[in-house]
């Protein structure tokens, strides 16, 4: 994946708690989880459905 081994990601995580700190990576690690969330919901073939089936009640 991406060619990232064990060290890169390490690296990137201490570069992460640095710029951001420890105290606000649970908020990050939330608004994330949140954002592909959404975003899974939002291809899924059902929502589409559903979008269509509001818009024709309207």
């Amino acid at each position: 994946m991406f060619g990232l081994g064990m060290p890169e990601l390490i690296v990137v995580l201490i570069i992460v708690l640095v710029i951001f700190g420890a105290t606000r990576l649970p908020q990050l690690g939330e608004g994330l989880g949140k954002a592909i969330k959404g975003f899974k919901k939002g291809i899924s073939p059902d929502s589409n459905e559903e979008a269509g089936k509001k818009e024709n009640k309207s």
